[in-house]
């Protein structure tokens, strides 16, 4: 390895010479430049609540020299904005290390603003300072003195308990005898108010506040904040978030009144309608504490409690799966505002608090990141309509209208439409609509607040449409769809010649924003639940198109909250229903526990979750062992929805035990690595050995060694003990010659579903198999991306044959992205050097495809990766970001000339067809001529 190192290290130096790093002809060298941008702690941008103990610092380095390292760094972190009262000077430190920096000042204080910079010097002689960034950290829990408050009591709402209450199953006598016995008020969105006073001049001042299941919060009639269906959904009894809010600009000098309304959400799943299960944590109940922070130095604290006074909402109705009504006549004016007049609102009454533990929710919120108009439309009947906004999504419609005081129109959504034309809901649950009851005072705008569902087209009933046709009924003047989605922010771009690809990346990425909300949901309509294989099957694909610095964590509390005793981890997470089997039982689900951490280190270089969540891993693997028999496992659903004659469902083409086993069997090993890494000798030693044991029952039992293959000789049953590592290694050709043999045999078509997708990919791509995997996805056959492109969908379906499946809103089959992006545009994670740090580019030139644009936003800045073939040429643009490098791996022959910046690259090593050597930060246009 020495030799080799140093071999790679004057091949780097030859090439930084041929960059032009040099100045040659005595031409003057550009002035050397540097910046420091995108400083964050705890990996997000100014985060309000982070805990004094998770403070870890992180910031980008920017120039425009090449080979650009950080050498040292200083960090100091102050009270104010004026950098006074400093708490930390690091002093000058001799690092390379620019993210997760640990704070190491005097203890911080809870519930303060704090203002840090960070000073960097580089090895090309220069320093640069960064900008102001702030942090605000979480109060103590013992500091949050508000008590819960709302209409009724949880013992008078007669709500009712348990998580066993599926309602697809139930009858509908059953399901309305529920219904029937909660009090009205056990569901009602209300709203509440308290006015109060500053007395003084305000310095600061900060919300904190949590309304179940949603609310909306406004002071002085101004909204506060711009998330949606806030706070994200948990489980009630372990984890209730809450959000903090800086409004200090919107305090007034005169009175001041808070106002919030509150809406069902997952906390209360009961009403009328469609719904898939019922399930109640509580009646709808608000949270509220806010701490006025005075220029003298004197606090004030305004909490919910027994002075606050509450009414019903114009929301007539509200529940998460069944829809919305409004009727604007209830409005009240000025409810929000100091001065109105409550003499006609309730005393509230104070609630026993959620059981869970009340923390600052960290994870990015639920925003409405863009809105579609009508793109075509049509008359069903004299007063029906269908408009399709000619994209499907998860979100709400927003309505102008007019119309005469208590008239009302009906909005129905849906994905698909029947044979009549009009809006179906047959496999996305139904009945699901909106209902708006007019005020009469002329236009009037609406949108939903406490329900969104998944559709792409819009029935109105009970109204013209841009018209005056008919008399005495409403008018709609204005349609949009407002697309609901988390506001994690982007991090990759992919672009090809091939168009397939591109539209099957759209596909994907659609259906990705239609279910990112408070978790990974399977789809936005029906379920809406967090199937949890989604989330690491599908795990690169998201981790190259979103940031998910702030979210993963918050996944991985959802499944350490959801996790039994026995050590089981459900498939869904939150478990909000309690479905039974193997459907809550699967290990292709469950490892998601295991996987997860692994995956947030490999991009993040962050192991902090391997770290925090060690004992849920282990405790999840001593699950699967306890249900082991001669270390093989036989439950779960297996490779769902796999491709074939049969009807989609449990794994058909592949044995249920083979697909068990094995990712008990890896979870084993990450487990063992894991103990590892945290020097847990004794774990290593025993896991370690069980992943031997299990490997060895796991061939004896499935490995064929006449035919070279596993159980069934099917695609995933080969793919994934290879991917694995299974596989004994001199059976390894084998194993892959049978597997190749099969796919060719089913004239190259996919026979795999939701879980072998991935491990049927991969193993084509890390074995120099990938023309094999163009040709897999080349085509508009089904099974297969192209299909759904030309059956005209805007998102990837629940089915390789949408005409066969329910929804058309899952990306649960959408592992492709990995390969998109790691194979063809190339960007490769290095293992040993996490978080992109180092990483390779290693591009996959295939099939007849020309060309292929992709970036991806890195910790340490982005990284851009394209390349085009040319005749007799490949030409290669890379960026690569301060304070990374890259080894490069570009096919070639031994006579290819290679030009890197215009200049001859001579001195690199050749091997397996491909040149490959290594570079420093910079952008790079690279040329191989043949």
């Amino acid at each position: 390895m020495k030799g080799k190192f140093s071999y790679i290290v004057l091949v780097f130096v030859a090439l930084l010479t041929a960059c032009g790093s040099k100045p040659e002809n005595n031409e003057q060298k550009p002035t050397a430049s540097l910046s420091v941008v995108n400083p964050e702690v705890a990996m997000q941008s100014h985060p309000v609540g982070v805990s004094p103990e998770d403070i870890r610092f992180g910031w980008q380095l920017k120039s425009s020299d090449f080979d650009v390292k950080q050498t040292a760094c200083r960090i100091q972190v102050f009270e104010n904005r004026n950098f006074d009262d400093q708490v930390w000077d690091s002093g000058k430190i001799s690092s390379e290390e620019s993210q997760h920096i640990d704070y190491a000042g005097t203890p911080l204080k809870n519930a303060k603003d704090y203002y840090w910079k960070v000073e960097v010097w580089s090895s090309n002689s220069t320093s640069a300072e960064s900008d102001i960034a702030y942090f605000y950290t979480s109060p103590e829990e013992k500091d949050l003195q508000a008590q819960w408050i709302g209409a009724i009591t949880r013992a008078n709402s007669h709500l009712p308990e348990g998580r066993n209450m599926h309602t697809p199953t139930f009858k509908k006598s059953k399901r309305d005898s529920i219904v029937g016995a909660v009090d009205s008020l056990a569901y009602r969105s209300i709203m509440l108010r308290k006015e109060f006073e500053s007395k003084k001049n305000i310095k600061s001042a900060k919300i904190y506040v949590s309304g179940l299941g949603h609310y909306k919060l406004s002071l002085n009639g101004e909204t506060i904040g711009n998330s949606e269906f806030a706070p994200l959904w948990t489980d009630y009894d372990k984890t209730v978030y809450y959000n903090i809010y800086d409004v200090t600009k919107q305090i007034s000098d005169e009175g001041n009144a808070i106002g919030v309304m509150l809406g069902n959400g997952m906390y209360n799943v009961i009403g009328e309608r469609y719904s898939k299960f019922f399930v109640s944590f509580g009646p709808p109940t608000l949270f509220l504490q806010m701490k006025l922070t005075y220029e003298d130095g004197s606090e004030e604290t305004i909490v919910t409690d027994k002075s606050w006074k509450y009414a019903k909402s114009p929301i007539t109705f509200n529940t998460i799966f069944g829809g919305e009504d409004y009727d604007a006549r209830l409005e009240q004016e000025g409810w929000n505002e100091s001065g109105f007049d409550q003499s006609g609102w309730q005393d509230v009454v104070i609630q026993n608090a959620p059981k869970g533990k009340l923390t600052p929710q960290q994870a990015p919120a639920v925003k409405v990141s863009n809105s579609f108009d009508v793109e075509s439309s049509y008359k069903i009947a004299d007063t029906t309509f269908v408009l399709d906004m000619g994209q499907n999504l998860s979100g709400f419609p927003s309505i102008k209208a007019r119309g005469k005081k208590g008239q009302k129109i009906r909005i129905w959504v849906g994905e698909k439409l029947k044979e009549n034309g009009t809006v179906s809901q047959g496999g996305s649950g139904k009945p699901y609509y909106y209902e708006y009851t007019f005020k009469g005072e002329g236009v009037e705008s609406w949108r939903p607040y406490f329900s969104y569902y998944g559709y792409q087209y819009i029935q109105i009933e009970g109204t013209n449409y841009k018209s005056q046709e008919i008399q005495n009924v409403p008018t709609v003047l204005e349609v949009k769809s407002l697309f609901l989605t988390n506001s994690s922010k982007p991090a990759g771009t992919f672009e090809s010649s091939n168009e397939i690809f591109n539209q099957t990346h759209q596909l994907i990425d659609a259906a990705i924003k239609s279910n990112f909300h408070s978790v990974f949901t399977d789809c936005p309509h029906r379920e809406k639940l967090g199937w949890l294989e989604e989330t690491h099957l599908n795990g690169p694909g998201l981790f190259y198109n979103y940031q998910l610095e702030g979210f993963i964590p918050k996944v991985m509390h959802d499944i350490a909250d959801a996790q039994r005793e026995n050590g089981l981890i459900p498939n869904i997470a939150p478990e909000y229903i309690v479905f039974g089997g193997d459907f809550t039982d699967s290990p292709e689900w469950g490892l998601a526990g295991v996987m997860l951490p692994w995956m947030y280190y490999e991009y993040y270089g962050d192991a902090s979750l391997i770290e925090k969540y060690y004992p849920v891993m282990k405790r999840y693997v001593d699950y699967l062992s306890s249900t082991a028999e001669n270390h093989l496992v036989d439950h779960g659903l297996g490779d769902w929805y796999d491709y074939g004659e049969h009807a989609a469902g449990y794994s058909k083409n592949s044995p249920i035990a083979l697909s068990a086993t094995s990712h008990y069997f890896y979870g084993s090993k990450l487990l063992a690595k894991a103990a590892n890494m945290l020097g847990k000798s004794a774990d290593a030693e025993k896991y370690t050995a069980l992943t031997r044991e299990i490997r060895t029952a796991f061939n004896a039992e499935f490995y064929n060694a006449d035919k070279g293959s596993y159980a069934t000789g099917s695609q995933f049953s080969n793919a994934v003990p290879v991917y694995m590592g299974i596989v004994q290694p001199e059976n390894k050709e084998k194993v892959l010659k049978s597997l190749m043999d099969t796919i060719q045999s089913n004239n190259y078509r996919l026979t795999t579903g939701d879980v072998g997708n991935r491990y049927l990919y991969q193993t084509l791509a890390e074995n120099h198999e990938n023309e094999t995997m163009f040709k897999l996805q080349n085509h508009y056959d089904t099974p297969g991306y192209g299909f759904q492109i030309k059956f005209g969908l805007t998102t990837l379906t629940e089915q390789w044959d949408p005409r066969n499946g329910n929804s058309l809103n899952h990306f649960m089959m959408g592992q492709i992205e990995e390969w998109f992006y790691k194979s063809l545009a190339g960007m490769v994670p290095d293992p040993e050097n996490p978080g992109f740090k180092h990483f390779y580019l290693e591009p996959q030139l295939v099939g007849n495809m020309e060309f292929v644009n992709a970036t991806y936003q890195s910790l340490y800045g982005e990284i851009v990766a394209e390349w085009k073939k040319g005749e007799n040429m490949t030409s290669y643009n890379y960026t690569i970001p301060a304070n990374a490098s890259a080894t490069l791996k570009l096919p070639a022959s031994i006579k290819s000339e290679v030009l890197v910046n215009g200049e001859n690259l001579k001195d690199y090593m050749f091997r397996n067809d491909k040149i490959e050597f290594r570079l420093g930060s910079g952008d790079y246009q690279i040329v191989i001529k043949n």
